[in-house]
Protein backbone atom coordinates (compact mmCIF):
# COMPACT_ATOMS: atom_id res chain seq x y z
CA UNK A 1 0.00 0.00 0.00
CA UNK A 2 1.30 3.19 -1.17
CA UNK A 3 1.39 6.27 1.15
CA UNK A 4 0.12 8.33 -2.26
CA UNK A 5 -2.45 5.85 -3.01
CA UNK A 6 -6.29 6.40 -2.77
CA UNK A 7 -6.21 2.40 -0.61
CA UNK A 8 -3.96 4.38 1.75
CA UNK A 9 -6.37 7.60 1.71
CA UNK A 10 -9.35 5.41 2.78
CA UNK A 11 -6.79 2.89 5.23
CA UNK A 12 -5.20 5.68 7.57
CA UNK A 13 -8.51 7.65 8.39
CA UNK A 14 -10.05 4.29 9.41
CA UNK A 15 -7.34 3.02 11.50
CA UNK A 16 -7.62 6.34 13.29
CA UNK A 17 -11.50 6.39 13.97
CA UNK A 18 -10.81 2.75 15.45
CA UNK A 19 -7.64 3.74 17.35
CA UNK A 20 -9.51 6.84 19.21
CA UNK A 21 -12.80 5.81 19.50
CA UNK A 22 -13.17 1.88 19.88
CA UNK A 23 -9.88 1.48 21.31
CA UNK A 24 -8.74 4.53 23.30
CA UNK A 25 -9.46 3.15 26.76
CA UNK A 26 -6.91 0.22 26.84
CA UNK A 27 -3.28 0.15 25.34
CA UNK A 28 -3.40 -3.57 24.21
CA UNK A 29 -6.54 -2.36 22.45
CA UNK A 30 -4.52 0.13 20.71
CA UNK A 31 -1.94 -1.97 20.53
CA UNK A 32 -4.04 -5.09 18.83
CA UNK A 33 -5.40 -2.51 16.37
CA UNK A 34 -1.92 -0.86 14.89
CA UNK A 35 -0.54 -4.68 14.42
CA UNK A 36 -3.49 -5.83 12.47
CA UNK A 37 -3.48 -2.89 10.40
CA UNK A 38 0.39 -2.75 9.95
CA UNK A 39 -0.32 -6.72 8.47
CA UNK A 40 -2.83 -5.50 6.52
CA UNK A 41 -0.98 -2.66 5.08
CA UNK A 42 2.27 -5.39 4.48
CA UNK A 43 0.37 -7.79 3.28
CA UNK A 44 -1.46 -5.33 0.83
CA UNK A 45 1.99 -5.92 -1.37
CA UNK A 46 2.32 -9.12 -1.12
CA UNK A 47 0.83 -11.36 2.00
CA UNK A 48 3.34 -14.51 1.46
CA UNK A 49 6.07 -12.60 2.95
CA UNK A 50 4.04 -11.69 6.08
CA UNK A 51 5.71 -15.21 7.21
CA UNK A 52 9.18 -13.44 7.13
CA UNK A 53 7.91 -10.37 8.96
CA UNK A 54 6.43 -13.11 11.59
CA UNK A 55 9.73 -15.57 11.92
CA UNK A 56 11.90 -12.29 12.61
CA UNK A 57 9.39 -11.03 15.53
CA UNK A 58 8.96 -14.52 17.42
CA UNK A 59 12.59 -15.33 16.92
CA UNK A 60 13.92 -11.90 18.39
CA UNK A 61 11.39 -11.95 21.04
CA UNK A 62 12.43 -14.87 21.77
CA UNK A 63 15.70 -14.44 22.10
CA UNK A 64 15.29 -11.32 23.74
CA UNK A 65 13.39 -13.18 27.07
CA UNK A 66 16.16 -16.38 26.61
CA UNK A 67 19.02 -13.52 26.99
CA UNK A 68 17.42 -11.98 30.05
CA UNK A 69 17.38 -15.62 31.86
CA UNK A 70 21.18 -16.83 30.16
CA UNK A 71 24.18 -15.82 32.73
CA UNK A 72 27.12 -17.74 30.85
CA UNK A 73 29.01 -15.48 28.22
CA UNK A 74 28.69 -18.87 25.90
CA UNK A 75 25.18 -19.03 26.29
CA UNK A 76 24.56 -15.12 25.71
CA UNK A 77 26.84 -15.24 22.76
CA UNK A 78 24.73 -18.06 20.89
CA UNK A 79 21.41 -16.88 20.95
CA UNK A 80 22.95 -13.46 19.96
CA UNK A 81 24.58 -15.42 17.19
CA UNK A 82 20.91 -16.85 16.73
CA UNK A 83 19.04 -13.72 15.83
CA UNK A 84 21.85 -12.68 13.46
CA UNK A 85 21.54 -15.82 11.67
CA UNK A 86 18.02 -16.00 11.14
CA UNK A 87 17.72 -11.96 10.66
CA UNK A 88 20.94 -11.72 8.54
CA UNK A 89 19.97 -14.92 6.80
CA UNK A 90 16.66 -13.96 5.35
CA UNK A 91 18.15 -10.64 4.37
CA UNK A 92 21.18 -12.17 2.61
CA UNK A 93 19.36 -14.63 0.87
CA UNK A 94 16.58 -12.80 -0.48
CA UNK A 95 18.87 -9.70 -1.47
CA UNK A 96 22.39 -11.12 -2.00
CA UNK A 97 22.12 -15.00 -3.09
CA UNK A 98 21.95 -14.42 -6.90
CA UNK A 99 24.48 -11.69 -6.54
CA UNK A 100 27.10 -13.58 -4.93
CA UNK A 101 26.38 -16.55 -6.78
CA UNK A 102 27.02 -14.39 -10.34
CA UNK A 103 30.19 -12.84 -9.19
CA UNK A 104 31.98 -16.61 -7.56
CA UNK A 105 31.02 -17.91 -11.08
CA UNK A 106 32.72 -14.84 -12.89
CA UNK A 107 35.38 -15.39 -10.80
CA UNK A 108 35.97 -19.15 -10.79
CA UNK A 109 35.62 -18.28 -15.08
CA UNK A 110 38.22 -15.80 -14.65
CA UNK A 111 40.48 -17.79 -13.46
CA UNK A 112 40.28 -21.06 -15.84
CA UNK A 113 36.94 -22.95 -14.51
CA UNK A 114 34.05 -24.15 -16.05
CA UNK A 115 30.62 -23.30 -13.56
CA UNK A 116 26.88 -22.79 -14.22
CA UNK A 117 25.71 -20.56 -12.31
CA UNK A 118 22.02 -21.73 -10.00
CA UNK A 119 20.76 -18.56 -9.59
CA UNK A 120 16.61 -18.12 -8.86
CA UNK A 121 13.74 -15.98 -9.27
CA UNK A 122 14.04 -14.27 -5.83
CA UNK A 123 11.38 -11.30 -5.50
CA UNK A 124 12.48 -8.96 -2.76
CA UNK A 125 10.11 -8.62 0.10
CA UNK A 126 9.75 -4.76 0.59
CA UNK A 127 11.18 -3.72 3.69
CA UNK A 128 13.46 -6.17 4.82
CA UNK A 129 16.38 -3.77 5.14
CA UNK A 130 14.74 -1.93 7.18
CA UNK A 131 12.69 -4.44 9.49
CA UNK A 132 15.53 -7.07 10.09
CA UNK A 133 18.10 -3.80 11.17
CA UNK A 134 14.77 -2.54 13.60
CA UNK A 135 14.60 -5.33 15.32
CA UNK A 136 18.19 -6.57 15.10
CA UNK A 137 18.87 -3.75 17.24
CA UNK A 138 16.32 -5.05 20.13
CA UNK A 139 18.08 -8.23 20.79
CA UNK A 140 21.83 -6.73 20.29
CA UNK A 141 20.72 -3.84 22.98
CA UNK A 142 19.51 -6.42 25.35
CA UNK A 143 22.92 -8.62 24.52
CA UNK A 144 24.88 -5.59 25.85
CA UNK A 145 22.70 -4.92 28.96
CA UNK A 146 21.67 -1.75 27.41
CA UNK A 147 17.76 -2.67 27.26
CA UNK A 148 15.57 -5.10 29.04
CA UNK A 149 13.24 -7.37 27.50
CA UNK A 150 9.84 -7.04 27.00
CA UNK A 151 7.33 -10.11 28.41
CA UNK A 152 4.22 -8.31 25.88
CA UNK A 153 4.28 -9.84 22.48
CA UNK A 154 1.83 -7.75 21.28
CA UNK A 155 3.37 -4.78 22.13
CA UNK A 156 7.24 -6.17 20.66
CA UNK A 157 4.87 -7.37 17.07
CA UNK A 158 3.90 -3.63 17.27
CA UNK A 159 7.29 -2.44 17.49
CA UNK A 160 8.83 -4.69 14.66
CA UNK A 161 5.56 -4.18 11.99
CA UNK A 162 4.81 -0.30 12.72
CA UNK A 163 3.12 0.23 9.29
CA UNK A 164 4.17 4.00 8.93
CA UNK A 165 7.99 3.19 9.12
CA UNK A 166 7.73 -0.44 8.18
CA UNK A 167 8.88 -1.06 4.64
CA UNK A 168 11.51 2.38 4.50
CA UNK A 169 12.12 3.69 7.76
CA UNK A 170 12.91 5.81 9.85
CA UNK A 171 15.03 2.72 11.60
CA UNK A 172 13.99 3.14 14.74
CA UNK A 173 15.78 1.65 17.67
CA UNK A 174 14.10 -0.34 20.59
CA UNK A 175 15.27 2.01 23.17
CA UNK A 176 13.13 4.36 21.49
CA UNK A 177 10.39 2.95 20.09
CA UNK A 178 9.19 0.25 22.17
CA UNK A 179 8.67 1.61 25.32
CA UNK A 180 5.81 3.98 23.85
CA UNK A 181 3.97 1.09 23.03
CA UNK A 182 4.32 0.06 26.52
CA UNK A 183 2.42 3.15 27.62
CA UNK A 184 -1.52 4.82 27.37
CA UNK A 185 -1.75 7.06 24.36
CA UNK A 186 -3.80 9.52 24.82
CA UNK A 187 -5.21 12.03 22.03
CA UNK A 188 -3.21 15.37 21.64
CA UNK A 189 -4.94 17.94 19.29
CA UNK A 190 -1.81 19.80 18.89
CA UNK A 191 0.24 17.00 17.89
CA UNK A 192 -2.71 15.57 15.35
CA UNK A 193 -2.32 18.94 13.73
CA UNK A 194 1.51 18.98 13.21
CA UNK A 195 1.47 15.09 11.60
CA UNK A 196 -1.41 16.12 9.03
CA UNK A 197 1.24 19.15 7.99
CA UNK A 198 4.04 17.18 7.91
CA UNK A 199 2.60 14.16 5.86
CA UNK A 200 1.19 17.38 3.72
CA UNK A 201 5.03 18.82 3.56
CA UNK A 202 6.13 15.15 2.58
CA UNK A 203 3.54 14.26 0.01
CA UNK A 204 4.49 17.84 -1.70
CA UNK A 205 8.09 16.42 -1.74
CA UNK A 206 6.57 13.37 -3.30
CA UNK A 207 4.47 14.51 -6.13
CA UNK A 208 5.20 17.96 -6.55
CA UNK A 209 9.15 17.57 -6.44
CA UNK A 210 10.36 13.63 -6.36
CA UNK A 211 7.57 12.55 -9.11
CA UNK A 212 8.66 15.83 -11.41
CA UNK A 213 12.18 15.16 -11.32
CA UNK A 214 11.83 11.41 -11.96
CA UNK A 215 10.35 12.06 -15.26
CA UNK A 216 13.10 13.92 -16.52
CA UNK A 217 16.14 12.07 -14.79
CA UNK A 218 14.78 8.68 -15.78
CA UNK A 219 14.86 10.30 -19.82
CA UNK A 220 18.59 11.72 -19.15
CA UNK A 221 20.15 8.65 -18.01
CA UNK A 222 17.95 6.44 -20.24
CA UNK A 223 19.62 8.56 -23.04
CA UNK A 224 22.54 9.67 -21.89
CA UNK A 225 24.79 8.61 -24.64
CA UNK A 226 23.01 11.27 -27.16
CA UNK A 227 22.67 14.12 -23.76
CA UNK A 228 24.55 17.06 -23.89
CA UNK A 229 26.97 17.86 -20.85
CA UNK A 230 24.60 20.15 -19.59
CA UNK A 231 21.68 17.93 -19.74
CA UNK A 232 24.06 14.99 -18.06
CA UNK A 233 24.42 17.69 -15.33
CA UNK A 234 20.93 18.60 -14.91
CA UNK A 235 20.07 14.69 -14.73
CA UNK A 236 22.12 13.74 -11.59
CA UNK A 237 21.19 17.05 -10.39
CA UNK A 238 17.20 16.25 -11.26
CA UNK A 239 18.07 12.75 -9.56
CA UNK A 240 19.42 14.63 -6.67
CA UNK A 241 16.53 15.63 -5.57
CA UNK A 242 14.66 13.22 -6.80
CA UNK A 243 15.86 10.58 -4.21
CA UNK A 244 16.25 13.42 -1.69
CA UNK A 245 12.13 14.60 -2.49
CA UNK A 246 11.11 11.03 -2.59
CA UNK A 247 12.88 9.23 0.47
CA UNK A 248 12.36 12.58 2.68
CA UNK A 249 8.79 12.79 1.38
CA UNK A 250 8.28 9.12 3.04
CA UNK A 251 10.09 9.83 5.99
CA UNK A 252 8.25 12.69 6.46
CA UNK A 253 4.74 10.82 6.00
CA UNK A 254 6.02 8.41 8.18
CA UNK A 255 7.08 10.66 10.90
CA UNK A 256 3.52 12.54 10.58
CA UNK A 257 1.05 9.77 10.59
CA UNK A 258 3.14 8.39 13.68
CA UNK A 259 2.27 11.58 15.10
CA UNK A 260 -1.99 11.10 14.49
CA UNK A 261 -1.23 7.99 16.58
CA UNK A 262 0.43 10.08 19.54
CA UNK A 263 3.84 8.08 18.74
CA UNK A 264 6.73 9.96 18.22
CA UNK A 265 9.43 9.15 15.17
CA UNK A 266 12.84 10.72 14.99
CA UNK A 267 13.77 13.13 12.79
CA UNK A 268 15.36 10.93 9.26
CA UNK A 269 16.55 14.35 7.20
CA UNK A 270 17.62 17.71 8.20
CA UNK A 271 18.42 19.53 5.03
CA UNK A 272 21.38 17.33 3.94
CA UNK A 273 21.96 19.74 0.94
CA UNK A 274 22.84 22.94 3.40
CA UNK A 275 26.01 20.35 4.39
CA UNK A 276 29.39 22.24 4.54
CA UNK A 277 31.41 18.81 4.28
CA UNK A 278 30.23 15.03 3.55
CA UNK A 279 30.77 14.37 7.32
CA UNK A 280 27.54 16.68 7.90
CA UNK A 281 26.02 15.59 5.01
CA UNK A 282 25.93 12.36 6.47
CA UNK A 283 24.59 13.73 9.84
CA UNK A 284 21.67 15.00 7.76
CA UNK A 285 21.00 12.40 5.32
CA UNK A 286 19.29 9.10 6.49
CA UNK A 287 20.06 9.61 9.93
CA UNK A 288 18.56 6.47 11.29
CA UNK A 289 20.92 4.34 8.96
CA UNK A 290 23.89 6.64 9.43
CA UNK A 291 23.67 6.21 13.46
CA UNK A 292 22.78 2.28 12.78
CA UNK A 293 25.84 1.81 11.39
CA UNK A 294 27.97 3.90 13.75
CA UNK A 295 26.80 2.14 16.47
CA UNK A 296 26.41 -1.52 15.78
CA UNK A 297 29.24 -1.46 13.23
CA UNK A 298 31.96 1.31 13.36
CA UNK A 299 32.28 1.32 17.18
CA UNK A 300 32.27 -1.93 17.77
CA UNK A 301 35.35 -2.13 14.91
CA UNK A 302 36.76 0.52 17.04
CA UNK A 303 35.32 3.83 16.18
CA UNK A 304 38.04 6.29 15.72
CA UNK A 305 40.76 4.63 18.15
CA UNK A 306 43.93 2.86 17.30
CA UNK A 307 45.67 4.00 14.34
CA UNK A 308 45.09 6.15 11.38
CA UNK A 309 45.17 3.08 9.18
CA UNK A 310 42.93 1.21 11.27
CA UNK A 311 40.43 4.17 11.57
CA UNK A 312 40.41 4.28 7.42
CA UNK A 313 39.62 0.62 7.39
CA UNK A 314 36.38 0.89 10.03
CA UNK A 315 35.25 4.15 7.34
CA UNK A 316 35.93 1.94 4.57
CA UNK A 317 34.22 -1.27 6.33
CA UNK A 318 31.37 0.62 7.37
CA UNK A 319 30.45 2.97 3.76
CA UNK A 320 31.10 -0.41 1.93
CA UNK A 321 28.42 -2.03 3.78
CA UNK A 322 26.97 0.94 3.51
CA UNK A 323 26.54 0.82 0.14
CA UNK A 324 25.59 -2.88 -0.12
CA UNK A 325 22.77 -2.39 2.15
CA UNK A 326 21.53 -0.84 -0.50
CA UNK A 327 21.38 -3.14 -3.27
CA UNK A 328 23.60 -6.13 -4.48
CA UNK A 329 25.45 -4.56 -7.17
CA UNK A 330 28.79 -3.17 -7.79
CA UNK A 331 27.83 0.03 -8.37
CA UNK A 332 26.63 0.70 -4.89
CA UNK A 333 29.20 -0.55 -3.47
CA UNK A 334 31.74 1.78 -5.23
CA UNK A 335 29.52 4.24 -4.26
CA UNK A 336 29.96 3.17 -0.42
CA UNK A 337 33.70 3.41 -1.11
CA UNK A 338 33.89 6.78 -3.02
CA UNK A 339 31.73 8.41 -0.01
CA UNK A 340 34.50 6.61 2.15
CA UNK A 341 37.15 8.10 0.02
CA UNK A 342 35.51 11.80 0.86
CA UNK A 343 36.03 11.62 4.44
CA UNK A 344 39.88 11.06 3.94
CA UNK A 345 40.71 14.99 3.60
CA UNK A 346 38.46 14.97 6.83
CA UNK A 347 39.95 12.50 8.43
CA UNK A 348 43.56 13.40 7.96
CA UNK A 349 43.14 17.20 9.24
CA UNK A 350 40.48 15.80 11.97
CA UNK A 351 37.47 18.14 10.97
CA UNK A 352 34.81 15.33 10.53
CA UNK A 353 32.83 16.68 13.51
CA UNK A 354 33.35 20.35 12.77
CA UNK A 355 30.01 21.42 11.47
CA UNK A 356 27.15 20.13 13.85
CA UNK A 357 25.23 23.83 14.07
CA UNK A 358 23.00 24.93 11.45
CA UNK A 359 24.52 26.85 8.57
CA UNK A 360 24.46 30.33 8.77
CA UNK A 361 23.21 29.74 12.38
CA UNK A 362 22.69 33.46 13.42
CA UNK A 363 22.44 35.31 9.81
CA UNK A 364 19.63 35.51 7.18
CA UNK A 365 22.57 34.30 4.11
CA UNK A 366 25.61 31.95 4.50
CA UNK A 367 29.10 33.72 4.20
CA UNK A 368 31.35 32.92 1.08
CA UNK A 369 33.19 29.79 2.84
CA UNK A 370 29.91 28.61 3.89
CA UNK A 371 28.71 28.30 0.22
CA UNK A 372 31.94 26.98 -0.70
CA UNK A 373 31.39 24.21 1.68
CA UNK A 374 28.27 23.66 0.61
CA UNK A 375 28.57 23.86 -2.72
CA UNK A 376 31.26 21.52 -3.06
CA UNK A 377 29.92 18.99 -0.57
CA UNK A 378 26.90 18.78 -2.93
CA UNK A 379 29.39 18.34 -5.96
CA UNK A 380 30.45 15.38 -4.06
CA UNK A 381 27.39 13.86 -3.60
CA UNK A 382 26.36 14.52 -7.02
CA UNK A 383 29.22 12.34 -8.54
CA UNK A 384 28.40 9.59 -5.82
CA UNK A 385 25.10 9.32 -7.01
CA UNK A 386 25.66 8.91 -10.97
CA UNK A 387 27.17 5.73 -10.19
CA UNK A 388 24.17 5.24 -7.54
CA UNK A 389 21.63 5.25 -10.18
CA UNK A 390 23.51 4.11 -13.46
CA UNK A 391 22.96 0.23 -13.90
CA UNK A 392 27.11 -0.54 -13.94
CA UNK A 393 30.27 0.81 -13.15
CA UNK A 394 30.64 0.99 -16.94
CA UNK A 395 28.04 3.14 -17.47
CA UNK A 396 28.17 5.06 -14.68
CA UNK A 397 32.27 6.21 -16.10
CA UNK A 398 30.58 6.78 -19.64
CA UNK A 399 28.57 9.29 -18.06
CA UNK A 400 30.93 10.92 -16.41
CA UNK A 401 33.41 10.99 -19.73
CA UNK A 402 30.26 12.63 -21.66
CA UNK A 403 29.70 15.39 -19.51
CA UNK A 404 32.98 16.80 -20.30
CA UNK A 405 32.25 16.62 -24.25
CA UNK A 406 30.58 19.90 -25.32
CA UNK A 407 28.32 20.38 -28.13
CA UNK A 408 27.64 24.44 -28.01
CA UNK A 409 24.57 23.21 -30.85
CA UNK A 410 23.46 20.34 -28.73
CA UNK A 411 23.93 22.18 -25.22
CA UNK A 412 21.46 25.20 -26.83
CA UNK A 413 18.48 22.67 -28.05
CA UNK A 414 18.59 20.33 -25.22
CA UNK A 415 19.05 22.87 -22.10
CA UNK A 416 15.98 24.67 -22.85
CA UNK A 417 14.03 21.28 -22.67
CA UNK A 418 15.10 19.83 -19.59
CA UNK A 419 15.34 22.96 -17.06
CA UNK A 420 12.18 25.19 -18.07
CA UNK A 421 9.88 24.09 -15.80
CA UNK A 422 12.09 21.86 -13.06
CA UNK A 423 14.85 24.77 -12.23
CA UNK A 424 12.19 27.39 -11.17
CA UNK A 425 10.51 24.19 -8.76
CA UNK A 426 13.84 23.07 -7.26
CA UNK A 427 14.56 27.24 -6.57
CA UNK A 428 11.38 27.53 -4.50
CA UNK A 429 12.16 24.00 -2.47
CA UNK A 430 15.06 25.05 -1.54
CA UNK A 431 14.54 28.79 -1.09
CA UNK A 432 11.29 27.27 1.13
CA UNK A 433 13.64 24.70 3.20
CA UNK A 434 16.31 27.25 3.81
CA UNK A 435 14.14 29.99 5.57
CA UNK A 436 12.68 27.23 7.59
CA UNK A 437 16.19 25.13 8.25
CA UNK A 438 16.37 25.68 12.04
CA UNK A 439 12.32 24.13 11.79
CA UNK A 440 12.03 19.88 11.63
CA UNK A 441 9.96 20.71 8.65
CA UNK A 442 8.39 24.02 6.71
CA UNK A 443 4.92 24.08 7.73
CA UNK A 444 4.75 25.51 11.32
CA UNK A 445 2.38 26.63 13.72
CA UNK A 446 1.68 30.34 12.95
CA UNK A 447 -1.43 31.89 11.84
CA UNK A 448 0.14 31.94 8.34
CA UNK A 449 1.21 28.60 7.71
CA UNK A 450 -2.96 28.01 6.78
CA UNK A 451 -2.45 30.10 4.22
CA UNK A 452 0.60 27.91 3.05
CA UNK A 453 -0.58 24.40 4.03
CA UNK A 454 -3.52 24.87 1.66
CA UNK A 455 -1.36 26.37 -1.43
CA UNK A 456 0.75 23.26 -0.64
CA UNK A 457 -2.13 21.09 -1.21
CA UNK A 458 -3.77 22.77 -3.90
CA UNK A 459 0.19 22.18 -5.96
CA UNK A 460 -0.51 18.21 -5.04
CA UNK A 461 -3.40 18.42 -6.52
CA UNK A 462 -2.43 19.63 -9.22
CA UNK A 463 0.19 17.82 -9.93
CA UNK A 464 -0.63 14.65 -8.50
CA UNK A 465 -3.23 14.82 -11.66
CA UNK A 466 -1.18 15.37 -14.44
CA UNK A 467 1.93 13.22 -13.48
CA UNK A 468 2.79 9.45 -13.50
CA UNK A 469 2.80 8.58 -9.35
CA UNK A 470 6.49 6.75 -8.72
CA UNK A 471 6.62 4.09 -6.24
CA UNK A 472 9.23 5.07 -3.36
CA UNK A 473 12.77 5.10 -4.64
CA UNK A 474 14.08 3.14 -1.59
CA UNK A 475 10.95 0.03 -1.19
CA UNK A 476 13.48 -1.30 -3.70
CA UNK A 477 16.12 -1.43 -1.15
Amino acid sequence: MLFNSLDFAIFLPLVCILYWGLCRKSKRHQNLLILVASYVFYGWWDWRFLSLLLISTVVDYTVGIRLKKANRANHRKLLLFISLAVNLGLLGFFKYYNFFIENFTTAFTFFGGSIQPNTLNIILPVGISFYTFQTLSYTIDIYRKKLKPTSDFVSFATFVSFFPQLVAGPIERATQLLPQFSEKRRFNANNAVTGIKQIIWGLFKKIVIADSCAQYANEIFANYETASSSTLILGVVYFAFQIYGDFSGYSDIAIGTARLFNIKLLPNFRYPYFSRDIAEFWRRWHISLSTWFRDYIYIPLGGSRGSKAQHMFNLFVVFTIGGLWHGASWNFIVWGALNALFFIPLFFYKKYSVHKDTVAQHTVLPNLKEVAGMLSTFLLVLLGFIFFRTESILQAWEYMQRIFYFDMQIELLQIGRYSFEMIPLLLMLVSVEWIYRKQEFPLGSSRYEYIKTIGILLMILIFGSFSNLQEFIYFQF
